[in-house]
């Protein structure tokens, strides 16, 4: 049992185009392309069942919330709730983004590089930090939300809003994390989807299933930002996948439907400019490379044990079950604190962490700016990697759901200091639908 909520920017809104700053000011509409996003974005959920609607009262938000419930068809009156207001970016409102670099240079680059010490003065005179106060809100929102629907009621709930209240939102979840605000990416029309569960020993456990996914509007992937690209791939099933074994460093290849997968990520990913390809050193990785790489001739690959996936030890080959009967307490460990366990004649999460995040950093240096490369490894090892790219850490790996053959996106910094940008996480439209249906595997 669990909660699960589907969360969506709105469409593209007229200063959106004019690239002016919306605010809470309510003089921004949808475009008609906004229109059809909403309905792209409703007829992309029309097999999910949507228990509750929520949105923003702003115009841009609640019409995208109308046009998607009308696509998605089902008889649902949503909640206008002020709890999912923009940032409050007053003194700027209506300015383009060069007015606001021109008469606030100090303030631009502190919002484009520590937006959370950002401070601006109201018409009234009073001094605020617009980010600090709107996570004050994001807490409060998802406060309240948690006391209409629990983590343990099956039930599924759209939140409508925008670009900064949604990011903010994640990070209450995600528990706030360092920078966290600049590590995420959220686009017009965009579905990212959070489920949220009991935990074992109390307390919730939260999982991203996706993050900023924007292929039911009818493009693969967001649009390439000024740096290096890297576009991170787990590989397509396996025979011990679907039965639920632990593989970790067993060479277990693709079985039939992990080709599938590689093959609808291949024309998934068609489009996309490859200059470089990384894979682990084992054959599922290598084998769902190869398989994308078909529609990127002579685009060479590397293999490494970097991004070999983690030693299970003694656990390997085995399934939940018969773990559960010899290491029963250590099993239960991992599930609840996995940074606390050695596998038994295998690795910690920290190993796999050291060497994954090394070779990935290795990986992202030897970019140039124009570069996007390809880097195919396994679910432990991108879990890990995504960890340490959102600001999370060891403990956090349940956070991240990488589905076999799901894609994501991260795009590198351009400024010193900054970090990369996880544009979006764990992709899987291309192999059916906009949730992830594929296996749960045994990590």
């Amino acid at each position: 049992m669990s909660l699960r909520l589907l969360l969506v920017r709105h469409g593209l809104s007229s200063f959106n185009v004019e690239r002016r700053i919306q605010g809470r000011d309510d003089l921004s509409v949808l475009t008609p392309e906004g229109q059809e996003q909403a309905r792209r974005t409703g007829s992309a959920l029309k097999d999910v069942s949507i228990t509750a609607a929520y949105s923003s009262p702003l115009r841009r938000a609640a019409s995208t919330c109308e046009g998607l419930l009308q696509a998605w068809g089902g008889v649902l009156n949503p909640v206008m709730d002020d709890g999912l207001l923009e940032i409050d970016l007053e003194p700027w409102s209506g300015m383009s983004a060069d007015e606001r670099a021109a008469q606030d240079p100090d303030g631009f680059k502190t919002w484009k590089q520590c937006p959370e010490e950002l401070e601006l003065t109201r018409k009234d005179g009073s001094r605020y930090r617009p980010l600090p106060e709107l996570m004050a809100q994001a807490r409060d929102f998802l406060s309240r939300l948690l006391e209409r629907h629990s983590i343990d009621s099956n039930d599924t709930v759209l939140v409508v809003g925008h670009n900064a209240i949604l990011r903010c939102m994640m990070l209450v979840l995600l528990g706030e994390p360092e920078q966290g605000f600049r590590r995420l990416q959220i686009d017009n029309a965009s579905l990212s989807v959070f489920n949220l569960s009991p935990k074992s020993g109390g307390g919730r456990q939260v999982q991203i299933e996706c993050l900023n996914n924007t292929a039911h509007l009818g493009q693969s992937l967001p649009k390439k930002g000024q740096g290096a690209r890297l576009v991170l791939v787990r590989h397509g099933e396996t025979n011990w996948n679907r039965q639920g074994r632990f593989q970790g460093q067993i060479d277990i290849p693709l079985n039939e439907n992990g080709h599938a997968q590689a093959e609808a990520a291949r024309g998934f990913l068609e489009g996309v400019s490859l200059q470089r390809a990384y894979s682990s050193s084992m054959s599922r990785p290598r084998q769902t490379a190869e398989g994308i790489l078909r529609s990127h001739p002579g685009v060479p690959m590397t293999v490494t044990r970097g991004l070999v996936e983690i030693g299970h030890g003694l656990w390997e080959g085995k399934l939940e079950e018969e773990i559960k009967a010899e290491w029963g307490d250590l099993l239960e460990e991992w599930k609840r604190t996995p940074e606390t366990v050695q596998m038994p004649e295998g690795e910690t999460i920290q190993d796999v962490w050291q060497r994954s995040v090394n070779t990935w950093t290795t990986i992202a240096n030897s970019l140039d700016p124009s570069e996007t490369a390809l880097v195919v490894a396994h679910d432990a090892v991108n879990k890990t990697i995504l960890c340490h790219l959102l600001g999370l850490t060891p403990a956090d790996i349940w956070a991240v759901k990488q589905g076999n053959g799901g894609v994501t996106v991260v795009d590198m910094p351009t400024v010193p200091g900054q970090p990369a940008v996880v544009t979006c996480l764990n992709l899987t439209s291309h192999l059916g639908g906009v949730l992830d249906h594929t296996a749960a595997g045994a990590l």
